[in-house]
C-alpha cells in the first residue's frame, strides 16, 4: 500500500466538506431505495449516476458507493416490519427479522441488522483494500490468453449460477454478446448490425442498456401490482435502545458474524451472483453450525446476523474484480463501471498506479459511508417507516422521468430515450419467459474483452504460442468448463426428480 496515496486520498474526501454532504445525501437517498420493495440499490444507483456527471472524480464515485451501501442496508427495513424483503439481499433476514418484530422486538431485530449491516461492510471494505492491490500486481502481468481465459471464466460462472435453468442463462449469455457486437469490431473498426442507422455505430451505452434492463424493468414489474391492494401496516413505535441489544449478545455472534463475511465476501467477488444467494448461502452455513437449528425461523438474532453481515461484505467483495480487472461482481458494479468510464478511469490491472488517489479516497468514502449508514439507520428509523407508507403510483413516475433525463444527459441523445424504453421492453419479456438479466449484463461487459483477446490468441497461436505455455489461462479455461458441466449435471439432476414429483402426482 503506498501511504503517500493512501493520504491524498484519505485528504480528498475529509477536506472537501461537499464530498462528505454528498456521502450523507447518497446512504440516505439509498436506504430509502433499499427500504422500499420494489425499488432496489441498482435502480438508486442508475438513477443517480447522471447527478455524478458534473462531480469531479473522488465526489462521484463516493456519492454512488455512498448509493450502493446504503441500498444494501436499507433492504433491512421492510424486511423485519413488513416481512417483505427491500432489496433481493434481505431475502434471508425475512426469515427471523419478522418473527422477531412479531414477538414484539423490532427494536431489537432492526438494531441488530443495523449493526451487523456496518460488521459486514467494515470486512467487505478489509478485503478490498488487502486483495484489490495485490490482485493487480498479478493481473499487470496478464496478456491476450489470461484475459481472453477470465472473461470466459466469468461468463462460465455467471451462467452456470444464474439459476436453474442453464438453458435460459445461455441465452441470456449469447443476447449480451450479441448486443456487444452492434457498432464497429474492435480490431478493424468495421461496422457491424448498424443497418444504416448513424447512431449505432458507437455500439449502445452501456448506461442506457443497464437503465433499461434494470431500471425500466423494475418500473414496469412494480406497475402491475401498484393498484392492488397490500398490508403496508407497519408498527410506527420501533424504539431503539443504545444498539438494541446486549454487548454479550453482539460478542456471541463473533463467530457468526466472521464465517457470514467471509462467505459474503467470496460470493461477492464471483461475477454476476449477487447478494441474495451470499445471504441464503450464509444463513444456511448458521443454521448447519448451530447449537439449536430448529430455533431458526422463530424469531432469533443468529439468523439476522447472518443475512446482513453476508450481504453488505459482498459490497467490498464485488469491488475487487471490478477495480482490477474491469469485471464487476454484481448489477450495481457493473452500473459503477459506467460511472468509473463517465470519469474517465479505466479500471483494470493499472488503476492504482494511473488512478490511485482517487481508489483511495473510494475506499476512505466507503468506510464513512458505513458509519453513516449506521447512525442513519439508527436514529433516523421512524423516518423509513413512514416512507414505506408512500403508494407506489406516486413513485414510479418520477422514477420514470428521472431515468429518461439520465439517459438523454449520457451523451445528449434522444435516441438513448428511445433506447431505454425498447431495453426496458425486452427486459420485462425476459422476466416473463424466466432469462435472467445478470447474464445479458456481464455478455455485454466481457463480449468486447473476449472478442479483442481472442484475436490477439489466435495471431499468437499462428506464430507457435498456445494455451498451455500460460498455466493461468489453462486454468482459468478448466475452471469455466467445469463449472459449465457441473451446473449441467445439476440440472439433469433435478430435472429428473422433477419430473418423478409431477409423475407421482399424477399417479395420486
Amino acid at each position: 500500500m503506498d501511504l503517500s496515496l493512501l493520504v491524498q486520498g484519505t485528504m480528498s474526501v475529509l477536506a472537501d466538506p461537499i464530498t462528505l454532504v454528498f456521502i450523507v445525501i447518497g446512504v440516505f437517498v439509498g436506504i430509502i431505495f433499499g427500504a422500499v420493495p420494489g425499488l432496489t440499490a441498482t435502480l438508486a444507483v442508475i438513477m443517480f449516476l447522471p447527478v455524478t456527471y458534473t462531480m469531479t472524480s473522488v465526489q462521484g464515485l463516493s456519492t454512488l458507493i455512498a448509493l450502493y451501501v446504503g441500498g444494501i442496508s436499507g433492504g433491512l427495513v421492510a424486511a423485519i416490519l413488513l416481512n417483505i424483503p427491500g432489496t433481493p439481499s434481505s431475502i434471508a433476514t425475512t426469515f427471523d427479522g419478522a418473527p422477531l418484530a412479531a414477538k414484539g422486538e423490532a427494536g431489537k431485530a432492526l438494531g441488530v441488522g443495523v449493526v451487523f449491516s456496518f460488521v459486514g461492510t467494515i470486512f467487505g471494505l478489509i478485503m478490498l483494500v488487502t486483495i484489490s492491490p495485490a490482485l493487480a500486481s498479478v493481473a499487470i502481468q496478464f496478456g491476450a490468453f489470461e484475459y481472453c481465459a477470465v472473461a470466459a471464466c466469468a461468463l462460465a460462472l455467471v451462467i452456470s449460477l444464474a439459476g436453474r435453468d442453464l438453458v435460459k442463462g445461455l441465452m441470456g449469455a449469447f443476447f449480451g454478446l450479441m448486443i456487444a457486437t452492434v457498432g464497429l469490431s474492435p480490431v478493424d473498426s468495421m461496422k457491424r448490425f448498424t443497418f444504416g442507422v448513424g447512431e449505432l455505430t458507437s455500439g449502445f451505452a452501456l448506461l442506457t442498456i443497464l437503465i433499461g434492463l434494470f431500471a425500466i424493468t423494475e418500473v414496469a414489474k412494480a406497475a402491475e401490482d401498484v393498484r392492488k391492494k397490500q398490508d403496508m401496516r407497519v408498527e410506527t413505535n420501533v424504539k431503539i435502545k443504545g444498539f438494541g441489544f446486549t454487548l454479550a449478545e453482539f460478542f456471541g455472534q463473533k463467530w457468526n458474524a466472521l464465517r457470514s463475511s467471509v462467505i459474503g465476501c467470496i460470493i461477492g467477488i464471483l461475477p454476476g451472483i449477487g447478494g441474495a444467494i451470499s445471504g441464503m448461502l450464509a444463513y444456511t452455513a448458521a443454521k448447519n453450525q448451530s447449537k439449536y437449528p430448529e430455533k431458526y425461523g422463530t424469531g432469533i438474532i443468529d439468523g439476522i446476523v447472518a443475512s446482513e453481515t453476508a450481504n453488505n461484505a459482498g459490497i467490498g467483495g464485488a469491488l475487487i474484480p471490478l477495480l482490477t480487472l474491469g469485471i464487476p461482481g454484481d448489477a450495481v458494479t457493473a452500473i459503477l463501471l459506467g460511472g468509473l468510464m463517465v470519469h474517465n478511469i479505466a479500471p483494470g490491472p493499472l488503476i492504482f498506479e494511473k488512478s490511485g488517489v482517487v481508489m483511495y479516497g473510494l475506499f476512505v468514502a466507503l468506510f464513512i459511508s458505513a458509519i453513516v449508514m449506521l447512525f442513519i439507520e439508527l436514529f433516523g428509523i421512524r423516518i423509513f417507516i413512514r416512507v414505506l407508507t408512500v403508494p407506489k403510483q406516486y413513485l414510479l413516475p418520477i422514477i420514470m422521468v428521472l431515468c429518461a433525463i439520465g439517459a438523454f444527459g449520457n451523451s445528449n441523445r434522444i435516441f438513448d430515450v428511445y433506447c431505454i424504453m425498447a431495453f426496458g421492453l425486452i427486459g420485462y419479456g425476459m422476466v416473463k419467459v424466466g432469462i435472467p438479466s445478470v447474464p445479458v449484463i456481464m455478455g455485454i461487459i466481457l463480449g468486447p474483452i473476449f472478442e479483442m483477446n481472442f484475436r490477439r490468441v489466435a495471431q499468437l497461436q499462428v506464430s507457435g504460442e498456445g494455451l498451455l505455455d500460460h498455466p493461468i489461462a489453462a486454468f482459468l479455461t478448466l475452471v469455466a468448463v467445469a463449472a459449465l458441466i457441473f451446473s449441467f449435471v445439476m440440472n439433469r439432476r433435478e430435472a429428473k426428480k422433477l419430473a418423478q414429483v409431477e409423475a407421482a402426482a399424477a399417479e395420486k
